[in-house]
């Protein structure tokens, strides 16, 4: 129960949220408004569940119009499994959350109108929420998958330029396809403000990745990914190929021939602690 409390305490109520419930009560619809608050509750609390129970540091649990976000402060160093179970268990909130309202209709507690209203409000925070787009779940899937055979920059530097992209599409459509919508417009204004904070935050989240390797607070990286690299390629480029969920060995080559091998620790360490910011591989093998 105090673990319970501990998360409820962390949940916060976005702004644009607070101006979408003040229209729907001015507009006579507050029921609706109120359905779309509980469906989303649940789906946030889905993630921050499963975060606490992997034992996560949770930040905040925003909730916003079309869904929520689960801030924490990690960065790209639990498993890959952990990490899908979290995303995951958003979404699988809502098989659930329309399992209750059909039991509720079946027994007449619920009229059917309210029952399918719940439904499709279900079903649309479900799909939105798995647009591949950052930061929506579909958008953590995306850059979980690149993550598999990308480096943490190059998937995390994709995924925004890639929601970008898909973001301004459906904000374009949106436009042709429908009347002025207050509601697109909030949705688009958020993501694009959240885009673009988070790219340029994109160095600072992949220094907290290589810090938190660093410092040990990774999973055990039991898959071997060796990087070949020449003696005078500089320490931190070969930092940016590093990838989650994996250990690299790196290769050092000199004249196309093999000249020695370093663990990524002995990079890291000399990166971190000795500030060899712009030293080059081959002085760290001749270092050690």
């Amino acid at each position: 129960m105090n673990e319970l409390v501990k998360l409820l305490w962390k949940v916060k109520i976005h702004p644009t949220l607070w101006l979408v419930i003040a229209i729907s009560v001015l507009t006579s619809h507050f029921t609706q408004m109120l359905m779309f608050f509980v469906i989303i509750f649940v789906h946030e609390m889905g993630h921050a569940t499963a975060a606490h129970f992997f034992k996560w540091r949770i930040k905040s649990i925003q909730l916003l119009p079309f869904g929520g976000a689960l801030e924490t402060d990690e960065y790209g160093n639990k498993s890959l499994r952990e990490d899908l179970i979290v995303i995951l268990a958003g979404p699988v909130q809502h098989v659930w959350l329309v399992g209750l309202a059909y039991l509720f209709y079946s027994f007449s507690i619920i009229p059917y109108e309210m029952y399918q209203q719940f439904f499709y409000s279900n079903a649309a925070v479900m799909i939105f929420n798995l647009l591949p787009v950052w930061p929506l779940d579909g958008g953590k899937l995306l850059f979980l998958g690149l993550s598999k055979r990308k480096s943490f920059l190059d998937a995390h530097s994709f995924t925004l330029l890639f929601s970008a992209i898909l973001a301004t599409a459906g904000l374009i459509l949106s436009v042709l396809l429908i009347s002025f919508n207050l509601n697109v417009w909030i949705i688009a204004c958020f993501i694009g403000i959240t885009l673009a904070m988070e790219w340029r935050q994109r160095y600072y989240a992949f220094i907290r990745f290589l810090l938190d390797r660093h410092y040990g607070r990774s999973v055990d990286l039991t898959r071997l990914e060796p990087i070949q690299v020449d003696e005078n390629e500089m320490i931190y480029k070969v930092l940016e190929k590093f990838q989650r969920g994996c250990k690299h060995p790196v290769i050092v080559m000199k004249n196309g021939q093999e000249s020695g091998s370093l663990d990524e620790n002995e990079l890291l360490h000399a990166y971190f602690t000795n500030k060899m910011t712009n030293g080059k591989i081959g002085e760290l093998l001749y270092a050690y």
